[in-house]
């Protein structure tokens, strides 16, 4: 029996299975079904392909990462051959052939530990494949002869494997400081030099920051801790790219915490920007066990660049309280209220609409850039339509810049900000019980805080009340942004509501229009990437200054309507997933080829679609109003493009005339499209009232949507029909 290196709970071997995500492991193995479905590894990128990427696990054990399991394009990818990369087995077929994920974790301090698996077992690198104990430390009581000896020349990792595991934490040996709160047994066991030559107790070594491997003269000895002290400079980190090599100190935020392989690596933020700071007890082991997340810091350590990124080796870390803490405290606190809030709302295309909704998008657009400078993440959620993808790429477009600006990390943009697509408009159960996990896991796993919730399109109906309810119980964050008007009960269960109600405006306007001046408010630096998205979120009836605003930046009336149906064609298709490099092409970095060609796929297959429903269509009239009915469930592709709320839009806008009304119905869902201002829910209500056998209820409002019983369809036709007809 062992322990597992994350929990510490009793396993066989070094991880429980709960963990088993959390762990880059080193493969040593020669046959691939002894690798593991749902484990990270490390590779090496054999060879390219048409259809993916070869990567070695090991001698003779080979898997295909294929260009559909990418986070972007395969010729986006900077991956060469010999590199050293992370992917997760996805599956091992019966002939061997490996299938791998993408990983977007691509370096050993990414993961919270990391194991050697070598015939069946499990082992922290440095430990002897048979143990299940502690990992090997440079003094061995069974060789203490040989350890002596090392001793007296200098100091050198036990095995090669324990030096490859410090060389990859950025340690060597002689660098290494012992991490206040260590075992007093445990940092006598590991020091280099014999206990009657050191001249400085080990609690003073840790403060200073100097090694015990380190003969410092007594002169040297009794000036170090005023000479340390004096000598580190307080610095920013803004100001780190420039002190490479430099010994600084920084105050600051412990924004996350992660135990790697090798050292423990803190992320601290100060009032400029947040930094990785590696601290090292021996392999796998925390250091300074008794630092946590939200604790305010003082740091000593050397600026170093490891793989192209910023980080500071520590020497010494202490926990702040009292004054010291409040004072750091509040120059955070005082930097994060001045970054955050914008000046104003400049409203694209000058829309007087959006202008009357400014403070609303002000106090958005402030928790937007708060939440990026808190290092929370941000989580946007919106429908799966043209407009609701218009909406979350702006967003996309006006984050990430400040996400890249205040984290060092490359691949900060997908662990920051997180865009996920909802098949309908409804923020329902469903979506807020998955958030909610995702949520809950990476905050236990990986210490993350809680993120910020921007919901777009979506959220501000009752409909979504119950979803909300949910993250409030977890105290997440929640902003709605809504082009339509929002319930009187959403206005209680979020922190921030932007709707035209609320502001007392009447006017046409699309989500994708309020939130481009949102994100344009987020960040101004994008301003010119989002003229033209107003225009492409709208199917019909475009103002006039978004049209010109568009034809501008150089996107005419052609080249909106290729854009506007090729994200609805993308949107449809893997509905849940964002698709966020195939979206940037699309909407920001498009000549032209892109859209045009999936613009003409979208063309032809509601072409088609729409003759299938045309020649399929019951009319009737009933109290002078005509009504175009549609039976979705026989006359539709259920499973293929397009959606049944597109098409049913489009048959409405090409048939209506007068008091007008289309109705697809399906097998136990309706959809209503008319002419006059129709209150679904006061539909509903009137239909259940003809019709209470069908248990009729409303499912989306900004989708007219309607469910029932699916043994009363009939009935909930005639109902309906009946009640849209009162309404006009």
């Amino acid at each position: 029996m062992g322990s597992c290196i994350i929990c510490g709970a009793s396993v066989d071997g070094r991880i429980c299975d709960s963990h088993q995500e959390d762990v880059g492991f080193e493969f040593r193995g020669d046959s691939p079904h002894q690798l593991v479905s749902g484990r990270y590894y490390r590779g090496t990128v054999d060879g390219y392909a048409d259809f993916g990427v070869f990567v070695d696990l090991a001698p003779g054990v080979t898997g295909l990462l294929h260009r559909s399991e990418l986070d972007r394009r395969l010729d986006s990818l900077d991956w060469e051959p010999g590199d050293t990369v992370y992917v997760q087995v996805k599956n091992v077929r019966d002939n061997g052939n490996v299938d791998l994920a993408w990983s977007i974790r691509q370096s050993e301090r990414d993961f919270r530990g990391n194991l050697v698996q070598e015939d069946g077992t499990e082992f922290v690198p440095g430990e002897d494949a048979g143990e299940e104990g502690e990992p090997e430390t440079e003094e061995s009581e069974s060789e203490p002869d040989a350890e002596a000896s090392a001793e007296e020349e200098s100091p050198e990792p036990a095995d090669e494997s324990e030096a490859e595991s410090e060389a990859d934490s950025g340690f060597e040996a002689a660098d290494v400081v012992e991490a206040e709160e260590a075992d007093p047994a445990e940092a006598e066991q590991t020091e280099a030099e014999p206990a009657e030559e050191q001249s400085e107790p080990a609690a003073d070594e840790a403060e200073s920051g100097e090694s015990a491997d380190e003969e410092p003269t007594e002169a040297e000895a009794d000036e170090e801790p005023a000479e340390t002290d004096a000598a580190l400079e307080h610095v920013l980190v803004e100001s780190l790219g420039d002190r490479v090599g430099d010994e600084v100190r920084i105050e600051g935020e412990v924004v996350s915490v992660r135990q790697t392989g090798g050292p423990t690596v803190f992320e601290v933020r100060d009032r400029t920007g947040v930094v990785d700071c590696a601290a090292f007890v021996e392999p796998g082991v925390r250091a300074y066990p008794g630092v946590e997340l939200g604790d305010v810091v003082r740091l000593d350590g050397e600026v170093e660049l490891r793989h192209d990124e910023i980080q500071v080796e520590t020497e010494a870390l202490a926990v702040l309280e009292g004054d010291e803490a409040a004072a750091v405290q509040q120059r955070l606190a005082d930097a994060l209220t001045d970054r955050a809030r914008p000046d104003a709302v400049d409203p694209l295309g000058d829309d007087e609409t959006v202008a009357a909704l400014s403070e609303g998008l002000l106090d958005a657009a402030e928790a937007i850039r708060r939440a990026v400078l808190e290092s929370r993440p941000v989580v946007v959620r919106h429908p799966a339509t043209a407009d609701g993808y218009v909406a979350g790429a702006a967003i996309e477009r006006a984050t990430l810049p400040l996400v890249r600006e205040e984290h060092a990390k490359r691949d900060a943009v997908y662990h920051y900000f997180t865009r996920r697509p909802l098949e309908g408009a409804v923020y329902d159960m469903d979506a807020a019980t998955n958030d909610a996990t995702r949520m809950l896991q990476d905050r236990d796993r990986h210490d993350e805080k809680l993120p910020l919730f921007l919901l777009v399109g979506t959220g501000s109906t009752v409909e979504s009340e119950d979803g909300l309810g949910l993250l409030d119980v977890y105290d997440a964050d929640a902003v709605v942004v809504d082009a339509a008007v929002a319930d009187p009960e959403t206005r209680e269960t979020v922190d921030t509501l932007v709707s035209p109600e609320l502001a007392d405006v009447d006017g046409s306007l699309s989500t994708g229009a309020l939130v481009a001046s949102l994100a344009a408010a987020v960040n101004d630096d994008v301003r010119e990437d989002l003229t033209h998205l107003p225009a492409v979120s709208y199917w019909e009836e475009t103002p006039d200054a978004y049209v010109e605003a568009a034809a501008e930046a150089g996107y005419d009336a052609e080249r909106v309507a290729e854009l506007r149906e090729a994200i609805a064609l993308e949107a449809y298709y893997q509905s849940y997933q964002d698709k966020r490099e195939l979206v940037t092409d699309l909407l920001f970095e498009d000549g032209g080829d892109l859209a045009a060609h999936v613009s003409e796929q979208f063309r032809e297959k509601l072409e088609t679609e729409v003759q299938t429903a045309e020649a399929n269509l019951e009319t009737e009239h009933v109290d002078n109003v005509t009504f175009d009915v549609l039976d979705t469930e026989a006359y539709t592709h259920k499973y293929d493009f397009p959606p049944t709320p597109l098409l049913l839009d489009e048959l409405h806008r090409r048939n209506r005339e007068g008091d007008f009304a289309t109705v697809g119905i399906g097998m136990d869902e309706l959809y209503v499209r008319t002419t006059a201002d129709v209150s679904v829910r006061e539909v509903a209500a009137e239909a259940a009232e003809t019709a209470p056998e069908a248990d009729i209820s409303v499912a989306g409002v900004r989708e007219g949507k309607i469910e029932f019983l699916s043994g009363a369809r009939e009935a909930v036709e005639n109902a309906v029909v009946a009640a849209v007809a009162d309404q006009f």
